[in-house]
C-alpha cells in the first residue's frame, strides 16, 4: 500500500508509524487514513524484524481524532442514520483499537501535541505513552454530545482507574502533559526537544530484549485484565514452559554466566 496520510518504516527492530496530516490535525476517521494505520500495524504484526511499534506524529497535533466537519456534514462513518453510523464505526475507526490491542509486539506512543477524542484513545491503546510538555489529552466526546465510540470507555479506566476516568469523561476537560504523567495517562512528560530522543531510547531498550519473550510478556499483560488468579497462573506456566525452550533463553543464561552482552535472535 502507498501512503498519503502516514509515514512508516522498520529499522533496527523498531516499526515507526508517523501520522503525517498536519493540515487536518491528524484527524483519522476517514476510511483512507484508518486503512493506512491498519496496514502499518499489520505489517508490524507480520514482520519478523519488528520488535517494537512506535507511533508519533508530525505537526502541531498528535491527533484530533474524529473529523468534526464530517460529523456536521454527516458523511463518512458519521452518515447513514443510526444503522449506518453504527456500521461505520465498526467497519472503520473501531478496527484501530482492536488492531493495537491485538498487536503482539510492545508499543509506544510519543505525543508531541494535542491528542483529543479518538486521538487521545489512539495514544492510550499503545502500551506506553510518552508526552511532551506541549502535549494535551482530552476525552472530549461529551463536549460534542457523543460517547467515545472507539473504545475510550474501555481503555481510560485501565490507565487511570475508574474514578479518574469518570471525571475525565464526564467533564471532557483537557489534561496537559505534566498532569497526564502524574495521573497515569502518560508514563513520562519531557521537554519537546527531548520527546523523540526519549521515545527512541526506550524503544531501543525494549527492542534489545528477547523478542519472543517480549511478545509473550505482552500477552501476559493482556490476559491479566480478564482472568482469575488461578487461570492466570495456569497461563503463566504454559508460556513459561515455552520460554524455557527458546534459544534466546539459553543465550541469556549463557551470557549472564559468561558476563557478556547477549545476542538475541528471536528464536
Amino acid at each position: 500500500m502507498s501512503y498519503r496520510n502516514i509515514k512508516f518504516g522498520i529499522e533496527n527492530g523498531i516499526a515507526h508509524l508517523v501520522l503525517a496530516r498536519d493540515d487536518i490535525r491528524n484527524a483519522y476517521s476517514s476510511d483512507e487514513f484508518t486503512d493506512e494505520i491498519l496496514d502499518a500495524i499489520q505489517k508490524t504484526q507480520l514482520s519478523e524484524e519488528a520488535r517494537l511499534f512506535l507511533m508519533s506524529a508530525e505537526g502541531s497535533a498528535f491527533s484530533a481524532g474524529g473529523n468534526v466537519k464530517d460529523m456536521k456534514d454527516r458523511v463518512g462513518i458519521f452518515g447513514g442514520g443510526p444503522a449506518g453510523t453504527r456500521r461505520g464505526y465498526i467497519q472503520g475507526i473501531q478496527r484501530v483499537p482492536k488492531a493495537l490491542h491485538a498487536l503482539d509486539v510492545p508499543s509506544i506512543a510519543a505525543v508531541q501535541g494535542p491528542a483529543v477524542g479518538a486521538g487521545c484513545d489512539l495514544a492510550l491503546f499503545c502500551d506506553i505513552v510518552l508526552c511532551s510538555t506541549k502535549a494535551s489529552f482530552g476525552e472530549t466526546f461529551i463536549n460534542v454530545g457523543i460517547i467515545p465510540g472507539d473504545g475510550g470507555g474501555w481503555i481510560v479506566p485501565r490507565k487511570v482507574g475508574l474514578q479518574r476516568a469518570a471525571e475525565l469523561m464526564f467533564t471532557g476537560r483537557i489534561v496537559h502533559g505534566e498532569e497526564a504523567a502524574r495521573i497515569g495517562l502518560a508514563l513520562e512528560c519531557v521537554e519537546p526537544d527531548r520527546l523523540m530522543a526519549r521515545a527512541m531510547e526506550l524503544a531501543g531498550q525494549i527492542a534489545s530484549r528477547p523478542p519472543v519473550t517480549a511478545r509473550m510478556m505482552k500477552s501476559l499483560l493482556r490476559q491479566s485484565l480478564a482472568s482469575s488468579l488461578h487461570d492466570f497462573l495456569d497461563y503463566c506456566a504454559a508460556l513459561q514452559a515455552i520460554c524455557h525452550t527458546t534459544e534466546d533463553h539459553m543465550e541469556a543464561v549463557s551470557a549472564f554466566l559468561d558476563k557478556r552482552k547477549p545476542a538475541f535472535k528471536g528464536r
